[in-house]
């Protein structure tokens, strides 16, 4: 809970941004240590709950894509999209708009992942409480504070402004592409996560999303994130050129394929399992 408090700070922020219809790099570089303690407390929660699920509970593995579980790891997503986009509101004064966005989506996950968890909608070994009367509490807070936040951001972000102009090929747009794939990711999870809980509610039948759903949706939108990632790093602020990009990765490329052939020597005694 450390790690969904924390993201209120950065609501907090984006909230006195929009108030104040300004945005700025003190406003980013405020707002990012706070980000990243929060994004740190919730990352060691996924950690120890997956930790808790395989020692205590005999699972047989570390994740199972439980409701509970995925409660926690949508603002994960959010905010480690948030991190970025403030490092380059900070750097360049681009992703205004979209870093503003972002705080609220992830403190409004937070908030979705306590009522979920406390509300006893859910029937999982995480949840904690089953009390009707604190889910519609949180229930109606969670609705004001979504429902207030948004129609802010739809008065309040053309006085913030989008920010600087970029490439289509620069750190920039890399660095979008991935904030992009990350919130696509969080939305499969909400949809197979929530569809059920709707399904039951609307008195539509009882089914059951489990891990071939997650993983069918989610892999594929990692593989180009793990790219983009890889990529990224060599690619210049503003506008970049695919020459100096290539030129950078082929020493990268060398090293990674001398660090793999290593460890396959000292692992397995033989090279030969990197070449077959």
């Amino acid at each position: 809970y450390m790690g969904y408090v924390g993201f209120s700070v950065a609501f907090a922020f984006a909230i006195a941004a929009l108030m104040g219809g300004q945005l700025d790099a003190a406003w980013a570089r405020w707002s990012r240590p706070w980000t990243l303690v929060a994004w740190m407390f919730l990352t060691l929660g996924i950690f120890l709950g997956s930790f808790w699920a395989y020692y205590e509970l005999g699972w047989g593995g570390w994740w199972f894509w439980d409701a509970v579980e995925n409660a926690s790891f949508m603002p994960w997503l959010v905010g480690t999209a948030l991190i970025h986009s403030l490092a380059v509101t900070e750097k360049r004064g681009s992703f205004k708009n979209w870093t503003v966005l972002l705080a609220i989506a992830a403190f409004s996950l937070s908030l979705l992942g306590t009522f979920l968890v406390r509300s006893g909608v859910l029937t999982s070994v995480h949840a904690f409480a089953t009390d009707p009367r604190r889910g519609l509490f949180i229930l109606v807070f969670l609705t004001l504070v979504i429902g207030g936040s948004l129609l802010l951001f739809a008065w309040r972000a053309p006085k913030v402004g989008l920010g600087g102009r970029f490439s289509l090929f620069s750190r920039e747009s890399m660095l979008l592409a991935n904030n992009v794939l990350l919130l696509a990711a969080a939305g499969a999870v909400f949809l197979g996560t929530l569809y059920p809980l709707f399904l039951d509610a609307l008195d539509l039948g009882k089914i059951s999303v489990g891990p071939p759903y997650f993983e069918a949706v989610f892999v594929p939108l990692m593989i180009p994130v793990l790219l983009l990632m890889a990529i990224g790093p060599f690619v210049r602020w503003k506008d970049a050129h695919w020459a100096d990009v290539l030129r950078n990765l082929r020493w990268v490329a060398a090293a990674t394929m001398l660090f793999g052939l290593a460890a396959a020597i000292v692992l397995t005694a033989s090279p030969m399992i990197v070449l077959g």
